[in-house]
């Protein structure tokens, strides 16, 4: 029986969303007007962060200094202080540095990657559907940034997400697979992963996309866990899945440039030599290889 996964860099942080306060406009407005709320400017993705001791901390300020831009609500923490994001130009604030989801989320603390995970997704979401799906007319941005609506035909419209499956295949001894797509760096390796086709089972998109990718049949398909992955709109949910007995790899060329077996010894060494370069702490696809291994993937060692 494989334990689900204990630490998601995306998928972490307790604060109440609100959702029923965002059609409130006057408790909006009265949130904006008190100077104890808290905002994030997200520029094209990015945001101001300062390092704090061993944790880098979001750059959060007053309404008052918020630049123009479309505002969302985060949410409210528990000492009844709200959150909001506004898509516009970053404050210039010395003694800063200007990150990207990708590079910090694994580094801040549980609230911070909270707050820049649901903000990174909203404004790439509003950012790509600025009309209507159904007569082209120009949408605004209504609850709290948390729909559109078109007011040529009165359509309302909601954040779209995409599911992915990402699976960890092994053979149920000690190897597992890695492979590389052909447009990543040699040496560069992750697990497979696809999205969920329509009128589809996860589990019927695990066995396709292993299938497809590397020729393989596999089964005891188990999830372990999600996380969002907002670049620009995905949802990433995670398994184990199993190729038993004797099977030869054969990779499709169009989505893999290699693909082999790893078994635990073997895998810890690429990684220390640097004969395997793995995913970021801040995926899904590199907890999931160390929960297999039973533990952390340090690179290469100094010298």
């Amino acid at each position: 029986m494989h334990t689900p996964l204990e630490w998601l860099a995306l998928a972490r942080g307790g604060l109440d969303r609100a959702a029923e306060r965002r059609a409130d406009d006057a408790w909006l407005a009265a949130r904006w007007a008190d100077p104890r709320t808290r905002v994030l400017v997200v520029e094209r993705g990015q945001a101001l962060v300062r390092s704090a001791g061993d944790r880098p901390e979001l750059i959060l300020i007053g309404p008052d200094e918020a630049p123009e831009g479309d505002r969302y609500l985060l949410g409210v923490d528990e000492e009844d202080v709200a959150y909001f994001a506004v898509s516009g130009a970053l404050p210039v604030v010395e003694g800063c540095d200007t990150v990207d989801l990708r590079r910090i989320g694994a580094a801040l603390g549980d609230r911070d990657s909270a707050l820049l995970t649901q903000a990174v997704a909203l404004q790439n979401w509003h950012g790509t559907h600025t009309h209507c799906p159904r007569c082209g007319a120009a949408t605004t941005v209504a609850r709290a940034g948390h729909t559109r609506v078109c007011p040529a035909d009165g359509s309302e419209h909601f954040p779209r997400l995409d599911p992915a499956v990402i699976m960890l295949v092994h053979d149920g001894g000690d190897r597992m697979l890695l492979a590389r797509a052909p447009a990543w760096p040699e040496r560069m390796m992750s697990i497979l992963a696809g999205f969920v086709e329509p009128g589809e089972s996860l589990e019927q998109s695990v066995a396709r996309e292993v299938r497809e990718e590397v020729g393989l049949t596999v089964d005891q398909i188990v999830y372990l866990g999600s996380q969002p992955w907002p670049l620009p709109q995905s949802l990433m949910l995670g398994f184990f899945c199993r190729a038993a007995g004797e099977q030869d790899i054969a990779a499709d060329p169009g989505e893999i440039a290699e693909a082999r077996w790893f078994t635990r010894r073997e895998l810890r060494a690429a990684v220390e030599e640097g004969a395997v370069r793995l995913p970021g702490r801040v995926s899904i696809a590199r907890q999931l290889i160390e929960h297999w291994y039973g533990g952390p993937l340090r690179g290469p060692r100094r010298r």
